[in-house]
């Protein structure tokens, strides 16, 4: 087999053709000329030209390339090439993880302009489907892996009993490209799923429905992705036409029980080459016409459902083999059920959030899995994140308009990233980018989501969300409460001041408390008059730290509010301060921020040293002029 070489430098673009085999198929890009002396390319540094191999069918050109001696390996972080099935935006954001981690990484892909070629380390084009082509791709890479599981599998087969490494496995593969077979697997190995039967005729589905009820999820066993293959029957009248969506029963169809689901939850799973399973965090995914639109992270549900979700999802990927990054589709029921959806063995639209969101990115996670390297931290360094796809709202150019005037308004969010994929062609619904926001809490992001969807201004007064509630029962209590207020605006912690009385307006008491931590406040101030019923009310509805101020009443000084504060039932705690003493509760609401925010932390240290030099001065001055001179100075 002969190839074509297409040279991209400068602008320029020069075609040769010659035949070549691997020297090095596991750790070099060098490749020889039978019966020649060695050809090598060295694409280590960035102004080298890019080499994009073609598959050709020339025949033998004499003299169409000037051998070289030399052989040059680009060494990085590891020698082992990686190849890449597919060159769509999951492989361009594999290539951009791997350019940091200076790993190469190939690809093979039919179009010559697909996402991935231009941050590829080399761009094969042919189709990843075809066998002759996989084979040949394959003997250039150390380790082959996947960013679209509609690959050849009996190739792969074939290719791991010559020894090629596959991550995930053939095997594996297989499973996971029948989703009938998928079904199969994960039931015998014991996972929750919706039931399911294999249908063959138009009176085997009648049966069916009967059985399972309407409506009916009819599924494409193959080659079904973004909700293509998926048809709903509401009735068995309209059975025959939700087979007729399909493409009939000769395409290999089943049917699934109906899932009441309430929520569809997604879960990251990394395996290692040495088995470790590391999981990220459960994800909630919203969708629309069957395209994944939003990702939620985390998932706001209850801790029990977040443990059972992930329970699920690590069973799932450790019942089948090889290493790589798996994302796992989840049905939360509505009494509190874990169903699975489906497997993919590859990056997943409901990990994009990661880059922006995590220590350790699904994509370099991926690599890291399939090199051998170390798993990385999948936990969040942020409290959450929201992803919103970039689809095709129109065809062509105005399509395009629509799209740029999106990321536009994206750019006057605080914290939003914009990845682009660089299609060339815009369709309705197809995934041309997507928008990653990340901050304080899930509702915030949701309000600043709209704004770019909505396209209205940002709100100077809303933009930034605050850390600290600062509350009382009466306005009478306002001049002791606003010393709270001066230290947060001092140390410059966003915060809100509200009116709000456990006796006079519980309902709002409860809606507040319990809904505080989702709104991004971190710390509640709640100042206690005679009765103290506000702390601890809100306490017992809040999961956030309470720091309860004793305001000095006419009748026991406060101490009546101390009291109630301190004898707060095991369970449910209160921190206090001094009676009157909202200064201090203050200071205390910084330094709890203080412990995850280093600036905090070099402020607080900041104002001790102040006040400690100021006790300084003061001694200074006190021992200079004498007691008399410094009472009558000071006043």
């Amino acid at each position: 087999m002969l190839h074509t070489v297409r040279t991209v430098s400068l602008g320029h673009t020069s075609t040769s053709f010659f035949p070549f085999k691997p020297s090095h198929p596991s750790s070099s890009i060098a490749f020889y000329m039978e019966q020649s002396p060695f050809l090598s390319f060295n694409l280590k540094n960035s102004n080298q030209p890019r080499l994009t191999l073609q598959a050709s069918s020339h025949k033998h050109e004499a003299n169409a390339v000037s051998p070289r001696n030399e052989e040059s390996v680009v060494h990085g972080l590891s020698e082992t090439i990686v190849g890449v099935l597919g060159g769509g935006q999951l492989g361009r954001m594999l290539c951009q993880a791997a350019s940091q981690m200076a790993i190469k990484v190939m690809v093979l892909d039919p179009q010559e302009n697909c996402p991935a070629s231009s941050f590829s380390y080399q761009h094969m084009v042919g189709s990843f489907d075809d066998s002759a082509t996989v084979e040949e791709f394959a003997k250039r890479c150390g380790v082959l892996t996947f960013e679209i599981e509609h690959v050849n599998v009996t190739t792969l087969e074939k290719l791991e009993k010559q020894g090629v490494v596959c991550q995930p496995k053939a095997s594996t593969i297989r499973i996971i490209q029948d989703k009938y077979l998928q079904k199969v697997h994960f039931s015998k190995h014991g996972i929750p799923l919706p039931e399911f039967m294999q249908i063959d005729d138009l009176e085997g589905a009648k049966k069916i429905g009967e059985l399972f009820g309407y409506p009916l999820m009819i599924k494409s066993r193959r080659l079904a992705y973004d909700g293509r293959g998926n048809a709903v029957a509401k009735s068995e009248e309209e059975l025959a036409s939700a087979v007729d969506a399909l493409g009939g029963f000769d395409r290999g169809l089943y049917a699934e029980k109906w899932a009441p689901f309430v929520k569809e939850l997604a879960v990251i799973v990394a395996r290692g080459r040495d088995n470790t399973i590391s999981c990220y965090p459960v994800v909630e995914t919203v969708h629309r016409d069957n395209i994944c639109h939003i990702v939620k992270a985390p998932a706001d549900v209850k801790w029990k459902i977040r443990e059972r979700a992930t329970e699920v999802a690590f069973n799932a990927v450790n019942s089948l083999e090889g290493a790589g990054v798996f994302a796992v589709e989840l049905f939360l029921t509505e009494d509190g059920q874990i169903l699975l959806n489906e497997v993919a063995p590859r990056p997943h639209n409901s990990g994009h959030h990661t880059i922006e969101s995590c220590y350790t990115s699904q994509y370099e996670q991926h690599l890291r899995a399939v090199v051998g390297l170390p798993l990385g931290n999948p936990s969040m360094k942020t409290p959450a994140a929201i992803m919103y796809n970039i689809l095709g709202e129109e065809e062509g150019e105005l399509g395009f308009q629509v799209a740029h005037q999106l990321m536009k308004r994206a750019l006057t969010i605080p914290d939003a990233s914009i990845h682009w994929y660089d299609k060339p062609e815009m369709r309705r619904q197809r995934k041309m980018g997507h928008i990653t926001i990340v901050g304080p809490s899930l509702s915030i992001l949701e309000g600043n989501l709209a704004t770019i969807i909505e396209g209205e201004k940002l709100d100077d007064k809303t933009a930034v969300a605050p850390h600290v509630a600062i509350i009382m029962g009466s306005d009478s209590d306002l001049p002791v409460m606003k010393d709270a207020a001066k230290i947060l605006e001092m140390f410059g912690v966003p915060h809100e001041v509200r009116i709000i009385s456990a006796h006079r307006t519980p309902d709002l008491m409860f809606h507040y408390a319990s809904s505080a931590h989702k709104r991004g406040i971190q710390v509640i101030i709640a100042g206690a008059g005679g009765a103290a019923h506000l702390p601890g009310m809100v306490a017992a509805m809040t999961p956030l730290p309470v720091v309860g101020v004793p305001v000095r009443g006419s009748t026991l000084g406060g101490v009546d509010s101390l009291l109630s504060i301190v004898q707060m039932p095991r369970g449910v705690p209160v921190a206090t301060v001094a009676v009157n003493n909202a200064t201090n509760a203050g200071l205390l609401a910084v330094r709890i921020l203080s412990v995850a925010d280093e600036s905090l932390m070099s402020r607080m240290i900041q104002y001790q040293e102040d006040q400690k030099e100021s006790v300084l001065t003061k001694g200074e001055k006190l021992e200079k002029l004498g007691w008399e001179s410094y009472l009558n100075d000071s006043n």
